[in-house]
């Protein structure tokens, strides 16, 4: 076990069971779902939030009803992959707001990048302006989305 791991209860875990399929739940609420007092649960998900185990809560936008979406997973293969070539590239990735998802993978390509944009022209654009123009890009293949039949955020605990 890693160092950093903290240890779960049985009690942490449905604590992070019902977090993840909704974190909005009053402590109140979230203490009733698990069968555990407020005080306890909140020093729980204090405890959970603190030790880095819930890195943090968000809200979940459903693309499609904002307008047109467009999902491109991206195969990026780099001339160099020394440590510092790989963190580049990483920092320019992280700072494009339609990135949504950064993997560095072994083997085959360097890395696999999950893009939301709303349509082929931005994709177009991302591509040319984050992809070509980097010039440690030795290749790039991208699959486009037809359909997608699942896409969940909760990790199995």
């Amino acid at each position: 076990m890693a160092e950093d791991t903290l240890l779960l209860d049985d009690l942490d875990r449905r604590i992070l069971q019902v977090l993840q399929e909704d974190a909005s739940l009053t402590n109140n609420d979230l203490a009733a779902a698990v069968h555990a007092s407020p005080p306890t649960c909140l020093r729980r998900v204090k405890r959970l939030t603190d030790s880095g185990v819930i890195a943090r809560q968000v809200v979940l936008v459903d693309p499609g009803r904002l307008g047109p979406a467009l999902t491109a997973i991206v195969e990026v293969t780099l001339d160099h992959q020394g440590a510092e070539r790989l963190a580049e590239f990483e920092a320019v990735v992280a700072g494009e707001p339609f990135v949504l998802q950064c993997y560095r993978v072994s083997p085959g390509p360097d890395f696999v990048l999950v893009v939301q944009v709303a349509d082929m022209p931005a994709y177009h654009a991302f591509a040319h302006r984050v992809l070509a123009a980097h010039a440690n890009v030795r290749n790039v293949r991208t699959f486009f989305s037809v359909h997608r039949s699942k896409f969940e955020t909760r990790i199995a605990i």
